[in-house]
């Protein structure tokens, strides 16, 4: 069976729709692939979200070093989405974004696995390129929430 590795995003979205999408779609384990799991968006830091995913029933994993460098968000910030593509895909080169990479191939392939982020579009975002790797290197299904 071919593994899914599901994304999304919270921009625009409340947490009880997020999570209600996330459930929808039998995602067992959400990992939030943030640089820095805080939000200004109700419900969406690290503690807030994590508490209130497990109360749905789904596991929440935080892997920072899978996280866009502050220059690869800036770029986003500022639409240059090509930018932080590679700026993101030289920074995944690094030994610690190596490991939690694997880390996170490991998750996927034992359960449903979303990966979460900020963009509303997967294509503005980071978690794109750590999808399309998964897909590209072991066969993952891409899907976009």
């Amino acid at each position: 069976m071919t593994p899914t590795i599901f994304t999304i995003g919270y921009e625009g979205a409340a947490q009880e729709n997020v999570i209600g999408r996330l459930k929808a779609a039998g995602v067992a384990t959400v990992v939030d692939v943030r640089a820095v799991a805080a939000s200004r968006r109700a419900g969406f830091s690290k503690t807030i979200l994590g508490n209130s995913l497990a109360a749905a029933g789904m596991a929440y994993v935080h892997l920072r070093d899978l996280g866009t460098p502050k220059a690869g968000r800036d770029a986003a910030r500022k639409g240059r989405v090509s930018e932080m593509r590679e700026i993101f895909s030289n920074h995944l080169q690094e030994p610690a974004a190596q490991f939690q990479l694997q880390q996170l191939k490991a998750l996927a392939t034992d359960r449903p696995t979303a990966l979460l982020c900020f963009e509303a579009e997967a294509c503005a975002c980071h978690r794109a390129v750590l999808a399309e790797r998964l897909a590209s290197d072991d066969g993952f299904r891409i899907v976009n929430l």
